[in-house]
C-alpha cells in the first residue's frame, strides 16, 4: 500500500520510515523506466523548487533542475548572493518568504542546522540537498543503485572505508532501514557520529541486519558485497588536507585491498573523486565500478522523492 508523503520534509534519512524509503525506491524504477522510453511524466506540471547553494556542485545541481523540468516543472538556482542571508536576513524569514513563492525548497549547506531552521520556518516541503551532518539524497540514491545492480538490498553487505562523514552517516541510516549490514572502517578520531551509530544499531536490530565500526579497512571488505569509499577532506575542511591524507593513507581503496570482497562486489563513490587518494584508477575504472550510474541515479531518486512530497 503506498504511503502519503505529501508536504513531508527530510533532513536526514531518519526522518523515513523502511516503508518510505522502499516506495522512494520504486517511484526512482518507474520514473527512470518512463524516461529510458521516452514516456512524459509531468508529475509537477506548474511547480517551483527553490535551490539554495551554500556549497557549489555539479552533480546536485544538475540533477535537480533537470529532474524539475522532467517533471514539468520549474528550477530556481539561489547563490548566497542572490539570496539576503549574506546581508544578514534570518534563515526563518528567508524560509517564511520563499514558502510564499514557490512549491517546494532544497538547499545544499554547510550547517545541518540551517537544513532543521529551513524545515522549522517554511510552510512547503524542504530537501537536505547536503549538510555537513547528513546527505540522505545521496544516500537514496546508492541504496537505488545496490538494489538495481544486485535484485535486493536486504542481507548484503557493505563496506565503508575512510572519513566517517555526512556520506557515511546517510548510509548507516539507510542500510540499517533497509535491512543491509553496513561496516565501516575510519581511523580513530574520524569514525561517524557515535549517536548515528547507536540509532543505527537499534534499526538493524529491528531489520535483521547489523551497524559495526572499525579501525581495520581489510576486517570491513572482508566477504562484502559493496566498498564505498568518499573524498578524505570534504569540503569546507580543505585546511585539514595535507594532515587527513597522512591519517587516511592505509584507507586507500586498491586493488589489494579489494581482493577481499566478494568477487562481484561492486565500487561506489559519492564523487567527486580525488584518484590516486581515496580510490586508485584501478578500482575506479574497473568493471566492479558502478560509479557513474550511481552519479546518474541522484536525478532519478530526487525526481521519485520530490514527486512524491511536493
Amino acid at each position: 500500500m503506498a504511503v502519503q508523503m505529501k508536504g513531508r520534509s527530510l533532513a536526514t534519512l531518519n526522518d523515513l520510515s523502511r516503508e518510505e524509503i522502499e516506495q522512494i525506491l520504486k517511484t526512482s524504477e518507474l520514473l527512470k523506466l518512463q524516461l529510458i522510453r521516452g514516456q512524459e511524466h509531468p508529475l509537477l506540471k506548474g511547480k517551483t523548487l527553490a535551490m539554495i547553494f551554500e556549497k557549489p556542485s555539479t552533480r546536485t545541481r544538475v540533477s535537480f533542475e533537470v529532474g524539475m523540468w522532467q517533471l514539468g516543472g520549474y528550477a530556481l538556482y539561489l547563490s548566497t548572493n542572490d539570496l539576503q542571508l549574506g546581508r544578514g536576513e534570518t534563515i526563518a524569514d528567508t524560509a517564511r518568504t520563499l514558502s510564499r513563492y514557490v512549491n517546494g525548497i532544497m538547499a545544499r549547506v554547510f550547517a545541518h542546522q540551517t537544513i532543521i531552521d529551513l524545515i522549522r520556518y517554511s510552510s512547503v516541503p524542504v530537501i537536505n540537498g547536503l549538510s555537513d551532518f547528513s546527505h540522505p539524497c545521496q544516500g537514496l540514491a546508492d541504496l537505488f543503485t545496490v538494489y538495481e545492480k544486485k535484485g535486493r538490498l536486504e542481507g548484503l553487505k557493505m563496506a565503508y572505508v575512510g572519513d566517517g562523514n555526512n556520506v557515511a552517516h546517510s548510509l548507516i541510516e539507510g542500510c540499517s532501514k533497509v535491512g543491509m549490514n553496513i561496516i565501516l572502517a575510519c581511523p580513530k578520531g574520524y569514525e561517524p557520529d557515535p549517536k548515528v551509530v547507536a540509532q543505527g544499531k537499534k534499526d538493524a536490530q529491528k531489520n535483521g541486519s547489523d551497524v559495526r565500526v572499525t579501525n581495520d579497512p581489510k576486517e570491513a571488505v572482508k566477504g562484502a558485497d559493496v566498498i564505498y569509499t568518499d573524498v578524505w577532506a570534504s569540503m569546507g575542511k580543505e585546511k585539514e588536507h595535507a594532515q587527513r591524507v597522512k591519517i587516511l593513507k592505509p584507507y586507500q581503496v586498491n586493488s589489494k585491498l579489494a581482493k577481499g570482497a566478494k568477487e562481484d562486489f561492486i565500487f561506489m563513490h559519492c564523487l567527486p573523486a580525488h584518484r590516486g587518494e581515496e580510490v586508485t584508477d584501478e578500482v575506479a575504472d574497473s568493471a566492479n565500478s558502478v560509479i557513474f550510474d550511481q552519479a546518474e541515479n541522484r536525478l532519478h531518486t530526487q525526481k521519485a522523492l520530490m514527486a512524491l512530497v511536493m
